[in-house]
């Protein structure tokens, strides 16, 4: 194992040994390459950088107290790339492929997966790029799929505890039948100046409002949105917020622990009955909502300084299945490194 500080990784970058690479051309996907370069070469009028046709993925590979390595529903992320490559017109990287690519630059790069009591993981980030060099607006003939690796300690400063969020009315994070529903890095670009001015005036990050009536709740920043009430766990249901992996595990685990799941469109005003709130992702898991603040009518709606007890819950129940520590009735986990 590196000689890192574990315990003070910021969630960056941190330089790795290999990267894995696959390209398709001719309609077909060649073999496996292992790369120590961290760079690509790249036509400049690669489709990937004139019209954004690009998507990626995010996972983490977890050390467990029993020794394994272990990734968490790998085929979830594989089956939510494909839809992304099929939304933008891009070719699919079968399941296989994509699994075996995972395992193999996990094991390649084991010595920088950080201990388990450090609270550090090592995040996986898969990327699928049009290559084809071409001025017109239409599809590439070309891809690049690459997956490279880096050890991250936790997404917010802190760890678990609750964070206050802005409601921003000036910025739509994406339209109702755009391309919310994909993991594409437009998105995230149509989200940096509002995260900026979130980030400037001292909340965690920026809270939309879906673009077409300003009425109800999308998503935060970067990340899917749950509310508790009573004993229902309630996340809204919109075509442009992105399938979050970890909300859909966290509403099975709900299940399990006898909530009610509701999956709807959330009015704003609804806000101010929820007695705990989130955000959920594969960087964070879930990071706890304080407050929301909604600048435009001077609202506050509060959920606690600190976590809410249903919402600890859930947080520990899945960390300790991607962890080995808690059965895997689901069969959500996969053994990378024994």
């Amino acid at each position: 194992m590196r000689n890192i500080d574990w315990t003070n990784l910021p969630f960056g970058y941190y330089p790795t040994d290999y990267n894995v690479r696959c390209e398709f051309h001719d309609g077909k996907w060649g073999e496996i390459e292992v790369h120590t370069d961290t760079t690509i070469p790249l036509h400049m009028a690669a489709t990937c950088l004139h019209y954004g046709q690009e998507g990626f993925e995010g996972m983490k590979a977890y050390r467990c107290p029993d020794g394994k390595v272990r990734v968490f529903r790998i085929d979830e992320n594989a089956a939510r790339l494909q839809s992304t490559a099929r939304g933008l017109v891009m070719a699919e990287v079968p399941t296989e492929l994509f699994i075996n690519m995972v395992e193999k630059v996990v094991r390649l790069n084991e010595e920088y997966i950080p201990p388990y009591e450090t609270g550090a993981t090592l995040y996986i980030r898969p990327l699928l790029i049009g290559t084809s060099a071409q001025v017109g607006v239409r599809p590439s003939k070309d891809f690049l799929f690459v997956i490279f690796v880096t050890p991250v300690g936790p997404y917010f400063k802190g760890g678990f505890k609750a964070n206050p969020y802005v409601i921003v009315r000036d910025f739509d994070r994406s339209a109702p039948l755009g391309t919310g529903c994909y993991k594409v890095g437009g998105n995230y670009a149509a989200s940096l100046y509002a995260n900026t001015m979130a980030r400037e005036k001292g909340y965690a990050c920026e809270f939309y409002l879906d673009a077409k009536e300003k009425k109800y709740i999308d998503e935060c920043g970067a990340a899917n949105f749950f509310g508790i009430k009573g004993n229902s766990y309630i996340t809204p249901k919109s075509t442009s917020i992105l399938p979050s992996v970890t909300n859909k595990s966290l509403m099975q685990l709900a299940k399990d622990l006898g909530m009610t799941i509701e999956c709807r469109p959330i009015p704003e005003e609804e806000l101010e009955t929820f007695e705990e709130a989130g955000a959920c992702g594969t960087a964070a898991v879930i990071s706890p909502i304080s407050y929301i603040d909604d600048l435009e009518t001077g609202k506050r709606y509060s959920f606690g300084e600190e976590a809410g007890p249903k919402s600890k819950r859930l947080f520990d129940k899945l960390r300790n299945i991607q962890y080995g520590i808690e059965p895997d009735v689901h069969g959500w986990t996969r053994v990378v490194i024994e």
